[in-house]
């Protein structure tokens, strides 16, 4: 699996594991634990999750799903921002672990701005670095305006991500906040970058799919990471999925699969406000 460097040099997989909407389901958590070991049979040993997720039902699944493998895995999960307060953040933090079943993360997120001071959660989440609760943090679903008010705060100049909605048919970041981040070198996160498995988009890339005798959804994940500051973090329960996943990273794209994306999917000429799932 081809790897990509943080700022503080943590070396990740440029596809991952997602874990939305997992957890919801008390009959389908055993199977869901076990996609996420498989996957981390495959190389896919980043595992996204939040405290949102299920109402922390994907961190028991993901908690489940790495015990005994903990070293192997980099652990990602997310701070509600009704809860990103200094107190509430150590608090939401603290419970996160109970469910993920490990003494501390690699990376810890705000999940999108909300009421409480970026001040406060940055404090917070200095303090549990400083515990060793968290070894890294970042944010999430933050706009160009947002990241530069949130790095301008002393201590956030080692912000490692901004997870934010990224694929084919959610292009607006590169206009902006992907040069920005570029600029700054701090990696893109990609959710969704399967666009939903919208049938319609699978559907335009199957030509070039073709050419490279793989699937669609495979060309999807490939043009997401074919940036060298972008990694993606799918999500699904299909061993079978995994395995494509999986493969998707050695996939490169020509210069005529990508203009021929650029064709159904046209790039933004200008700033369009951040898209959110």
């Amino acid at each position: 699996m081809r790897r990509l460097a943080l700022p503080d040099g943590s070396r990740i997989p440029v596809i991952g594991q997602g874990t939305w909407r997992m957890g919801e389901r008390g009959a389908e958590r055993a199977a869901e634990a076990k996609a996420l070991r498989a996957g981390l049979d495959l190389g896919l040993t980043l595992i996204d999750t939040a405290e949102m997720y299920g109402n922390g039902g994907a961190e028991e699944v993901t908690g489940e799903a790495i015990a005994g493998r903990r070293e192997e895995v980099y652990l990602v999960t997310k701070v509600l921002p009704q809860n990103a307060s200094r107190k509430g953040t150590i608090q939401a933090c603290e419970q996160s672990l109970k469910r993920l079943g490990t003494d501390h993360v690699d990376l810890y997120l705000l999940h999108w701005r909300g009421g409480h001071p970026l001040a406060e959660t940055l404090d917070a989440f200095l303090d549990l670095q400083r515990q060793g609760k968290i070894r890294s943090f970042g944010v999430s679903n933050f706009d160009p305006a947002d990241l530069t008010e949130w790095l301008a705060l002393p201590g956030a100049e080692t912000t490692q991500t901004n997870q934010v909605l990224y694929n084919v048919t959610a292009r607006g970041i590169e206009f902006d906040l992907l040069p920005q981040q570029a600029r700054l070198g701090i990696p893109i996160m990609s959710y969704c970058p399967l666009a939903q498995g919208d049938a319609r988009t699978l559907t335009a890339l199957e030509p070039i799919a073709r050419r490279h005798q793989a699937t669609a959804a495979q060309v999807l994940l490939a043009w997401v990471i074919r940036h060298p500051h972008v990694f993606a973090v799918p999500k699904s329960r299909n061993i079978d999925r995994l395995k494509e996943n999986a493969a998707a990273a050695d996939i490169v794209l020509s210069p005529q699969d990508l203009t021929e994306i650029d064709a159904a999917f046209p790039p933004p000429k200008k700033a369009r406000p951040l898209e959110m799932v």
